[in-house]
């Protein structure tokens, strides 16, 4: 039956996808969206997968190899960390990612870009990683990333599909729409680098106040939304030589 309504929901709200070529004759920067233990490493906490989960797994394998070749080339990279007070809850999630424990911190296979110099990581306590940038003072620490490395497309992965990088996609593209974000141009979501998480419906019913959450349609709905918006949606991202001048 699942895979009845997956199939009907493609066939009717279908996302057409290109393929991304990265050379470094434009711009790019890497957005990294929550690649941290409490969502991705199994047992890790009440937001983590229950038992190893393929999509998610893909999506960290993407993002790595992603990340690698993107600090390789001295490329920039920014990295959101969900990071949570204990006594600040964000309804309607259980609490997850509480600052300074192994929850918040980035899954093992990319720890090393807390001493990488491409890098920039940003603890957030919100959804919207665009609205957890912003500091006491104002500023902003995306939009100064932007523009400070002259960025003209960001490539986006990370998870949830349809809620963090989803709200994140939102309201970059709002900014790039108002002009806040100039060089901005291009803001594209890799497919196969973004996952969401599972709750099927008959589990649903037997927690309290849980809304079904099937992974592979709302990862779908995810990306759909994200193209209604004005992303870019790519299904295979690979690094290519510069043309020849």
């Amino acid at each position: 039956m699942a895979s009845l309504t997956l199939n009907l929901l493609k066939d009717e709200l279908p996302v057409e996808q290109e393929s991304l070529v990265l050379s470094g004759e434009v711009k790019t920067g890497l957005v990294l969206v929550d690649l941290v233990n409490g969502f991705c490493t199994v047992g890790a906490g009440n937001m983590a997968p229950r038992q190893p989960d393929k999509q998610i797994s893909g999506m960290v394998d993407e993002s790595v190899r992603l990340a690698r070749g993107f600090c390789e080339n001295k490329w920039p990279v920014f990295a959101f960390l969900d990071s949570h007070h204990p006594d600040i809850p964000e309804h309607p999630y259980p609490l997850h990612c509480i600052a300074g424990t192994d929850e918040a911190k980035l899954v093992p296979a990319l720890q090393w870009l807390e001493n990488e110099p491409s890098a920039t990581l940003k603890c957030k306590d919100c959804i919207d990683g665009f609205v957890g940038s912003i500091e006491k003072d104002g500023s902003n620490l995306f939009v100064d990333w932007v523009k400070n490395n002259q960025i003209k497309k960001i490539l986006v992965v990370g998870i949830c599909t349809d809620i963090c990088v989803l709200d994140f996609v939102c309201t970059t593209l709002s900014a790039r729409n108002r002009g806040f974000l100039a060089p901005l141009e291009d803001v594209i979501v890799y497919s196969h680098g973004c996952a969401t998480f599972d709750l099927p419906v008959h589990i649903a019913k037997t927690l309290k106040d849980a809304i079904a959450h099937p992974q592979e349609l709302m990862h779908h709905v995810g990306l759909y939304i994200a193209k209604g918006r004005g992303a870019k949606v790519v299904s295979e991202v690979t690094f290519g030589a510069p043309k020849e001048p």
